[in-house]
């Protein structure tokens, strides 16, 4: 996962850890960090996002398929999201990066690099309520693969 900032809320960070060591043995989650841009008021989103895209993509480096997260992005139910990273490991390609954007976003260069675009709903939410829920799809898949007891249809 490469995301923007860092989780500044103890119980993000919290629930993230945890997520992140229940996954190590099923499907292990790689955390990258990259420097938000505070931008001055007034000053155009599109400077921090290009500012931000260029962290990202050193930070993209080696990624076999990159899926950004964006409001603009197709919604997958768990099941949907488990069966897809599925095929993506089935196909032999190990590494997925999914990339969480700074408060204004994502740069639009970035969004068109992806992979895949990914919705987690039409609802906005916190950064970091983003980061724990595709932490908690990730680990949830894991659970599906593994026939483990988390996932109820």
């Amino acid at each position: 996962m490469v995301a923007v900032g860092r989780l500044k809320k103890g119980w993000a960070a919290d629930a993230c850890t945890d997520y992140q060591r229940r996954s190590q043995r099923l499907l292990p989650i790689d955390v990258h960090e990259v420097r938000d841009v505070p931008r001055r008021k007034g000053e155009p989103a599109a400077q921090a996002m290009a500012k931000e895209a260029e962290g990202i993509a050193a930070a993209l480096e080696g990624a076999e398929v990159v899926v950004c997260l964006d409001e603009r992005g197709k919604g997958l139910s768990s099941r949907a999201f488990a069966d897809w990273l599925g095929e993506l490991r089935d196909s032999g390609r190990r590494s997925v990066a999914f990339v969480i954007g700074g408060p204004d976003g994502l740069d639009p260069a970035l969004r068109e690099r992806a992979d895949r675009l990914w919705g987690l709903g039409p609802a906005t939410m916190p950064h970091e309520l983003a980061r724990v829920v595709v932490m908690e799809q990730i680990y949830r898949a894991g659970t599906l693969w593994a026939g483990l007891p988390y996932h109820r249809d």
